[in-house]
């Protein structure tokens, strides 16, 4: 009989280690003979290298190498897979964007190398940058992620919104935003004839073990990647960026381990950032609020020899029950580092599209903007008429609507107040994709009855190592302290990108499948573990024809209370309440810190991040965590996150739907709303700023 292990809310088993500093991050590594780098970034956004002055640099106490396009070793910087971004490995003198690496100079102490890289002097022949989304080279992507299609049609949508009672149409924007984890990138890469060994700070380290393959052409079995923590990331790990083969390209060159750690401002250059969106959003209705057409043509930035769609239009296409449908996706090169996924990508900025023009519509219409969303409430994914592994949004809005006291709203704009100060109720629903990848799992258990779960997936602050033990715990029916987890290592089992909230249903499942195994042989064995132990390894691959036969998505709902002052138009958010329907709650604790995470994301997207770019140079202006404006514990109330439990056994063993995302996809709309309801402007930019008060 199994006990009761799954979703109780049990402490990180590493949070003690975390918290005193017994943990290990890349920073922390020490090689012995070990060297440090630092990277020279460009000065221009774009244009070509004419002349690079290195020997002041040379000469500077410490240093021992100076790597520029002129001696650095040629290596492949090309995309090796889909998945990959081109790299800049100082094999030409091109620039193409601000911030690009043009330099690396590597010296005994990280202090030499830096006062080195600041005497390296480069001339460039200056080309006027491409900055204007509007006037950018376009080009149309085929795909947006994976096999989903970049432009997609049902029903006869024109005609339909042209006839439609009631309609919205307009432009949403969002800006870039770049990611700022508390850990910035690093890399330490060494040598041992055509062997290399990394610690590197990355969500996949077997993504970066065959990209570093691809790079110096060598067997990725010759790469050993090391990550056991990484200090956050949120998609900007997800990748083998430049610096990394940079790293191995110094070590390489010198004969000794060398350590590259980004600094705060570069990473603001080569590591990626969420792509500014330009959202064309149509929706309209019958009399009764009954939806007849949605049209949501998106376009966003992209690099100049590279590209990324942010797939803002899955949100539209997936949710409502609506008959006439069109969405489109477009890039535009820019003088810009290639774009990446940020936190929830395409949801979380489409989702301030559509559920911002949905609570126009209800205004329009009316009608009460949560009886709007129930009124087009689909049973199936009204994409493709799937029936859904399981979905309990009605639940969500029922038990979040609840919580926050919604019926006591009263629909005028302004019509709210307190202690002198507008109050604005604004709400939005929530909804994301669930992923799922192959993962592999070894569990051995020993004589005396500890059990060793082993996969080489990493820990970003989500929980691994306290998560998947209770998750093997359960199936064998014993208490979760006797598991010990093994992670962060290519060495063990592969796992697939730690990203997409998908971890926990990838790895989760081979957790499920490994230990169930493991506890059949052990009833076959009488529950006797034999004195050399019992090791079984498993492959768990995605179940294609399950995944083919049912729509798997998570779910939510947003209610936001905004306090804005009448005369300054300062915005503060006072309450939120989310109810998310994610699936089987591995761990309440880890859950709700994830949920809380995410709500904190959505209101950072509202109010406060956007990072600013001189159009006339390209240059980013407010690359520093003084100048780049992300929320404070101050500007964030106490968000109150609700998990509405199930047990969903269709969408995978682990039976989870993927949890540190979801939260954020809509959570900017709510608040945008919110803010309409407290002042009657409607903001239609983000982030939301007191200039949108003053036109």
């Amino acid at each position: 009989m199994s006990i009761p292990v799954v979703g109780t809310p049990r402490s990180r088993v590493d949070g003690p280690d975390k918290v005193t500093g017994a943990a290990k991050y890349t920073c922390d590594r020490v090689l012995p003979g070990m060297l440090h780098a630092v990277v020279v970034p460009s000065t221009i956004a774009s244009g070509r290298i004419v002349a690079i002055d290195t020997e002041a640099a040379r000469k500077a106490s410490g240093v021992a190498l100076v790597m520029t396009h002129e001696n650095a070793p040629r290596v492949n910087e090309k995309k090796s897979g889909p998945q990959d971004s081109v790299l800049y490995l100082l094999q030409s003198d091109i620039v193409e964007f601000d911030r690009q690496p043009v330099a690396v100079v590597v010296a005994q102490t990280f202090e030499q190398a830096v006062y080195g890289a600041d005497l390296v002097r480069v001339r460039y022949e200056l080309h006027a940058p491409q900055m204007d989304l509007d006037t950018g080279t376009v080009f149309t992507p085929k795909q947006m992620l994976g096999d989903q299609p970049a432009s997609h049609a049902r029903g006869a949508a024109e005609p339909a919104l042209a006839g439609a009672h009631a309609k919205v149409s307009n432009i949403y924007r969002t800006p870039t935003e770049h990611h700022n984890p508390m850990e910035t990138h690093g890399t330490l890469a060494a040598w041992n004839g055509d062997t290399l060994m990394l610690y590197d700070s990355t969500q996949w380290v077997f993504g970066v073990r065959n990209r570093l393959g691809h790079v110096f052409g060598i067997d990725p079995k010759q790469i050993r990647v090391v990550a056991p923590f990484v200090g956050g990331a949120f998609g900007s790990k997800g990748t083998a960026w430049s610096h990394v083969p940079l790293a191995a390209m110094a070590a390489k060159v010198t004969g000794r381990p060398v350590k590259l750690l980004v600094t705060r401002p570069q990473m603001f250059g080569w590591v990626g950032h969420r792509p500014q969106t330009e959202q064309n959003f149509s929706a309209g209705a019958n009399a009764d609020g009954t939806l007849v057409a949605m049209l949501h043509d998106v376009r966003n930035e992209t690099s100049m020899s590279d590209e990324f769609v942010e797939p803002c239009a899955t949100f539209s296409r997936d949710l409502y029950a609506v008959p006439h449908y069109t969405m489109d996706q477009e890039l535009r090169r820019l003088n810009i580092s290639k774009p990446t996924y940020q936190r929830a990508p395409g949801e979380s900025t489409g989702g301030f599209a559509v559920e911002s023009a949905m609570d126009e519509l209800s205004y329009e219409l009316g009608v009460d903007p949560l009886a709007l969303r129930l009124l087009n409430y689909s049973d199936v994914n009204p994409n493709n008429g799937k029936e859904y592994t399981s979905k309990k949004l009605r639940e969500c809005y029922a038990r979040a609507a609840e919580r926050f006291d919604w019926s006591r709203r009263t629909a005028p704009p302004r019509s709210m107040q307190r202690n002198g100060m507008l109050i604005g109720w604004g709400m939005a629903t929530a909804s994301r994709g669930t992923h799922r990848g192959d993962s592999d799992a070894r569990i051995t258990m020993h004589p005396d009855g500890r059990v060793v779960l082993a996969v080489g997936t990493i820990e970003q602050g989500t929980g691994s190592p306290t998560v998947y033990p209770q998750l093997a715990a359960e199936v064998l029916g014993i208490s979760h302290d006797r598991v010990r987890f093994e992670w962060g290592d290519t060495n063990l089992p592969a796992a697939p990108l730690a990203a997409g909230s998908q971890t926990a249903a990838s790895v989760g499942s081979a957790t499920v499948l490994v230990a169930q195994q493991l506890r059949d042989r052990l009833a076959a064995l009488g529950g006797k573990v034999p004195a050399e132990g019992i090791t079984i390894e498993v492959n768990a691959k995605v179940d294609e024809a399950a995944e083919e036969r049912y729509a798997q998505q998570a779910f939510g709902a947003h209610f936001a209370e905004v306090e804005v002052d009448p005369d300054l138009f300062q915005i503060r958010v006072t309450r939120f309440v989310g109810a998310y329907d994610v699936g089987r709650v591995l761990n309440a604790k880890t859950a709700g810190s994830q949920l809380v995470g995410a709500v904190v994301w959505g209101i950072s997207m509202a109010l406060f991040e956007k990072t600013r770019f001189d159009l006339r140079t390209g240059r980013i202006m407010n690359a520093t965590l003084a100048d780049y404006l992300v929320p404070t514990n101050a500007d964030i109330p106490d968000p109150e996150v609700i998990t509405v439990e199930d047990d969903d056994e269709r969408v995978n063993p682990a039976g989870a739907r993927g949890m540190g995302e979801v939260a954020m996809c809509g959570s900017a709309a709510a608040i945008a709303n919110a803010v309409y309801h407290a002042t009657g402007v409607r903001v239609r930019e983000l982030p939301i700023t007191v200039e949108a008060f003053l036109a």
